[in-house]
This record gives C-alpha cells, structure tokens and sequence, in this order.
C-alpha cells in the first residue's frame, strides 16, 4: 500500500493512532517529473525514463489546450465558410451577414430557412455543373429499385419471392370469405330425401347452424318458396336426432329460450357442472375445512361471493364422499343451486320451521345449521325408504332439533298449523338437471307435466295452509323446483296468488334472471318479476326456481281451493251466515235490510187493525203448527219443503223475517243447493270413471 501525499499543504490533516502514522514521513514528489529535472536526485530507472520521454517530444510537437482551441476553432470557421450557413433558431429574428460576400449586409432571408429544416433523401445527378439548382429534393417514394435481380443477393431475392406469395395468400383468402358468405346467403332449404340420407352428424350440425342463420335475419336470407314454420320443423327434428331429446320437449324449449340462447342451453346440458360441497357449520368453518382438503390434495375454490359455505371442487386425489373430514360430518355433497331456497327462506333461530319435502335431507340440515340447533324443524317427505337417508345424514352432521316425519304433504294441515316457515321443494319433471339425468330427454311428456303441476298446486296450497301469519318473525314460504318449465313454475305461483291471501317478497338473492310476467299468450301477476331462474348456461348450475312467498290472513278467501273441499268450505261459510243472520232477528238486532223487533210489532198492530182478520191469522198459524209437530211434509207448504231442506233452514224463525231479508237468504240458500248438486254429480262421475278404468 503507498501512503497519502500532501496535495493540500495548507490544510491539517488528522492522522488516526499507531507507529506507522508517527514514524513515516510525508510523500514529496522529485522535481524531475516537473519541468526542470534534476540529475542528481533522480534513480538509473527514472533517468532512463526521462530520456525516453524528452524523445518523444522533439518527434511529436506538443500541443498545449490553448493551441488545440485555436486550431479547432480556425478548422470549424474554413468549413462553414466553404458549405455551411450560421444556424439560425425560428423564433430568431437577427440578421447575420452572408458568407459568401462579406460587403452584403442583408443576411439570411426566410428562402435561406429551408436549409435549417432536416434534409429528406435526395438524389443527385451527375452534371458538370456545380450549381444548386442539380440537387433537388425527394422522398423514399421516388426512389426506386433500378438495379437488376441479378445485382441482389439471394436472401434478397428470396424476401421478395415471400412478399409475393404473401400478397397471393391475402387475395385468396379475401376470395374464399366472399364465396363462404354467398353460400350462406344461398342456403337451400333441403328435401326430405337429402335429410333422411345424411351421413353423419356433422352434416346436421352444420345444417343447425344455417338454418339459426337464416332464422335470425329471415326477411333476406328466406327461401321465398319456403314458409318459416317449414324452417323451424326442420330446426326441431334435426335438434332432436343431433341431441336426441323428444319433440314435445324440444318444442317447449324452442318456446322458452331464443334460438342462439337454445343451442347454448342444449350445450350446457350436455356437461355435468362442477362439483360442490357444503361445509356444515354446526361442526367447522369453511377455511378450516378447505385446508384440510387442501392437504390432502384436493383442487378446490370458493363457489363465489354469493355463499359463506359452498366450496367448488375441480379435482380430487381422494374420494370426496369417503374422507375422514365427509364421514365426521363436516361437509355434505350439495349442489350449488340446492343452497339457493334456504338463503331465501333465511330461518331465525327459536322457530318452528317446516320441510315439507326433504329427503334426502341436504336443504332440512342446511336449515337447521342456520337455526343452529335451536327451536324445532320438522322434516317431512312420502316415501319411508328416502327417510332413512334424512335420518342417517341428520346423525352424522350432528343435527339435534328436528322431528322427522312421514306423510302426504297434502293432508299436513289436517295435523299440524302454526309454522313460522315453511320450504317446499316440490316434486317436478327435472328439466333443470337433465345433465344430471339424461333420461328425462324421453321419457318426459304432455301428462307428465300435467301431473306434475297438479300436485305441485295441491302442495303449495297446503303449505301456505300451514303457515301462521301472526307469526312475529316469519309467516314466509319458499316454493322451489328443479324445472324451468313456466308451466311447473309461473304458473303454480299464479294460482295460489289467486287461492290463498299471500303476496310475493324479494327473494335476497342478488343474482338470476327475473321471472316471467307474460309467456306466449298467457299473463301473470306482475309482482312474478320478484322471482328468480336459473340456468345452466348463465350460471354454471342446475336450471332452478326460487319464489318467497308472505302470508298476510290465515282467513281462506271465498273458493279458495278450486276443489271439492273449497266448495264444502264456501257452503259451510254461507250457512253460517244464515244462522248468524236469523240469531240476530230473534235477539232484536239491526240487520242491514231489516227491522227490529219493535218496530215489526208496532207493523203487525197496523196490519191487524186494517185487515180485521183475527180469526183467519189465528186458524193459519195453529195449522202451520200442528204440520210442524206431526212432522207430515205432504201436507206443510213447498215453501216450508225448502226451507228445512236447506242448511240451517230449520233453526230459522220465517215470521219475524222482512220480506227484503228473506229474499236475500232465499237466494243464498238456492245457491248451497246448487253447489252441492254439482258436488255431488262430480262425485259420481268419478266414480263411475273409476269403474271404467277396472
């Protein structure tokens, strides 16, 4: 290491501790490296070097800095002199003196600015002449390729070839777009022989997607020999040979879905959707459960915003039915779209809570997760076998509130009111999960769905039955189905808007599509767009329908029902009123049409004092009471026949009866009877439909 020189001799220099510092001296530089050496203080090696270099410079003259300034700055005024002008900003408005003559004192003019601007590429002709007026100004464009092919090189010649058959390519595919559209244009609407004799079902598939073409612009790209009925035939019968379904069902989808939308929807079906878990929080928590799956090499995510408990499972290395964590009871294997009735019928805890069909008990343990074991949920279905599966799930995932039950939901309101909440997921066709089952594509018909709504109406009318809608924190009902059929859905909810005094709520579910309000030709109450659908093709889940009911009266409104049972409960109703009404003629009340007891004593005294018929009165009502005792019908009156007749005729005083309430209990009374002639014709034409059948 060489020590520190004193380039600053004026300034002190702080030297840190130890011996070296003390005892070295300063560096000092000898006077030979200056101008004037000194021969006697040098070495044999730097004298060698001294003379080597005072060689060097007798060779080469030495340029100091000042003689180098003044050599550039005479080079740099002989070139501007020779070609270059002064450079001159715009914006600058001084005038400097010409170059070529020195006694101009005009300077640059705004012709002499075009030299300030950047030169384009030129090119120059060769001429004796050395004017300014050879060189002109071009561009890129003028310069063009002169040389022969046989001067490029053969990557050159090779780079042209390419751009050539490049230029080819793009006409040709330019052409073959042209004829593809016109051939789609011309789409020739086929026969019968050319349908049966197609090959294979590319053919068909590709014959789907011209006719949706045509259909979608009909009026340009029609056959005019051909109607749009034909074109829609034709669709239906090549969606069913190419996805093999049956016409009725395809028919109903071709009424529900657009064509584009339908194709997406026979797309989806085709595909099973993902499959889903639900965490049961009665044992664990959703995170704690995915790490544990995680680690035991399961792929799985979140099935969205829209749930705290769903988890999506994309693979497995472990069979997700048979894991310790499945056999402990912290999850059960659910659909995504199974989730959605429970969140809107949204249970509170201390309730009383009906499933009224339940197996195999996903939604009913979902219920009471949210209830958290408290209050009573009584879970419901028909068949004895599928109760098994609600109580071997209800054991494993730890579910203590509930009370099974098996019966006809039909008849439960005969047995038990008074629920705060009620789910029903009604039996449907399935054409919401036909990925699922992929027989419902034929084995569905026209009855089917006939019998479908018919018990779905039976149910939902008995379980609003069963709701009470004095209840301080529910008196709510969810109707679900796994159809998309407005017959199974819309349809249901119409009727018992109609039937039963309930209105429709908002389901809280944030996402789906509305309900329909009109279809085709039918109309539906326009409170239908609170509920919502789901498919397969929008929401990556089974197709769904969710609606939420809210019971406002547990008063039956008159014919409500539509049945044999609602025409019992309307004569029920108007024979109690008949009694109700004589009651209150007997005790002297107001009757609206009628009179008090008084004043029909104070009209009697009248009647008698104009009349002066005792004798005759008197003769009349001792008749009229002796027919009565005997009991003989024969000889009392047609009008007493009817009376007793009747429903709660008898219990009817007709003396102290105005003539205006009279007539109007007459009436009711000849309606009651009418009612029950027809209920009782019903009855018999069953029966004897019944014997046929036999």
């Amino acid at each position: 290491m060489g020590r520190k020189a004193k380039f600053n001799e004026g300034v002190v220099v702080k030297r840190g501790p130890g011996k070296k510092a003390k005892k070295q001296k300063d560096p000092s530089f000898p006077k030979a490296l200056q101008d004037e050496p000194v021969a006697k203080k040098l070495g044999h090696r730097q004298k060698q070097r001294q003379q080597k270099r005072l060689k060097k410079k007798k060779s080469v003259p030495i340029k100091t800095p000042e003689v180098e300034r003044e050599s550039s700055e005479s080079e740099s005024e002989e070139v501007t002199a020779a070609w270059l002008k002064p450079s001159i900003s715009q914006n600058d408005t001084k005038i400097l003196p010409d170059s070529e003559s020195e006694d101009d004192s005009k300077g640059f003019t705004d012709d002499n600015k075009k030299w300030l601007k950047p030169k384009k590429q030129t090119v120059v002709k060769s001429d004796d002449s050395s004017s300014d007026d050879n060189l002109k100004m071009g561009t890129l464009d003028d310069v063009t390729d002169e040389s022969s092919d046989d001067e490029l090189l053969p990557i050159e010649k090779q780079n042209k070839e390419l751009l050539k058959k490049q230029e080819e390519d793009e006409k040709l595919a330019e052409e073959e777009l042209q004829m593809n559209i016109g051939d789609q244009e011309k789409f020739q609407f086929p026969s019968k022989k050319e349908r049966e004799q197609t090959a294979s079902l590319q053919e068909v598939q590709q014959r789907i997607r011209d006719v949706v073409g045509v259909l979608s612009d009909f009026s340009k790209l029609r056959d005019k020999k051909h109607s749009r009925s034909e074109y829609l035939e034709m669709l239906k019968n090549d969606l069913c040979t190419y996805y093999s379904y049956n016409e009725f069902l395809i028919e109903k989808l071709m009424q529900l879905f657009p064509l584009n939308e339908l194709l997406e929807f026979l797309e989806a079906s085709e595909v099973q959707r993902p499959l889903t878990i639900r965490t049961n929080s009665l044992k664990t928590r959703r995170r704690d459960l995915a790490q544990a799956l995680i680690n035991r090499g399961v792929n799985l995510d979140p099935v969205g915003k829209w749930s705290k408990v769903g988890l999506v499972i994309y693979s497995s290395q472990v069979p997700i039915g048979a894991t310790p964590e499945y056999l402990a009871g912290h999850y059960i294997l659910q659909g995504a779209s199974s989730l959605l009735p429970v969140m809107a019928l949204a249970p509170q805890e201390n309730e009383r809570i009906l499933d009224m069909s339940a197996a195999p008990g996903g939604k009913a343990s979902h219920i009471a997760a949210l209830m958290k074991n408290t209050g009573v949920l009584f879970a419901n279905d028909v068949n004895s076998d599928r109760t098994k599966a609600i109580v071997g799930n209800f054991h494993r995932l730890g579910v203590v509130n509930s009370v099974i039950t098996c019966m006809d939901g039909r008849k439960f309101p005969t047995i038990m009111k008074g629920f705060d909440r009620v789910l029903l997921d009604a039996p449907c066709s399935g054409t919401g999960v036909i990925a699922k089952d992929q027989s419902v594509k034929i084995n569905k018909d026209e009855q089917d769905i006939q019998r479908c709504y018919n018990l779905q109406r039976e149910l939902l009318l008995a379980a609003i039955d069963c709701l009470n809608a004095k209840s301080e924190s529910g008196g709510y009902l969810v109707y679900s189905t796994c159809s998309i059929l407005p017959e199974e859905n819309e349809w249901v909810v119409d009727y018992a808007l109609k039937k039963r005094n309930v209105k429709l709520v908002d389901t809280g579910l944030d996402f789906g599509t509305e309900g329909f309000t009109n279809f085709r030709q039918f109309r539906f109450h326009p409170s239908m767009k609170l509920t919502k659908r789901f498919y397969p093709h929008a929401h990556n889940m089974d197709g769904f329908f969710v609606a939420k009911f809210k019971k406002f009266s547990n008063l039956v409104p008159k014919g409500g029902g539509g049945e044999e049972k609602g025409e019992k409960r309307e004569v029920e109703e108007e024979a109690e009123e008949v009694e109700s009404t004589s009651k209150k003629i007997k005790n002297g009340e107001d009757v609206p049409g009628g009179k008090t007891k008084k004043v029909k004593k104070q009209a009697e005294k009248k009647s008698e004092s104009v009349k002066n018929q005792p004798v005759a009165n008197e003769k009349k009502k001792k008749t009229g009471l002796d027919n009565k005792k005997s009991g003989n019908e024969e000889k009392s009156s047609k009008k007493t026949k009817a009376k007793s007749n009747t429903v709660g005729a008898n219990k009817i005083d007709w003396k102290d009866v105005p003539k205006e309430v009279g007539l109007k209990l007459g009436k009711k009374i000849k309606k009651m009877k009418k009612k029950q002639l027809g209920t009782l014709k019903n009855k018999n034409k069953t029966v004897l439909l019944k014997k046929k059948q036999k």
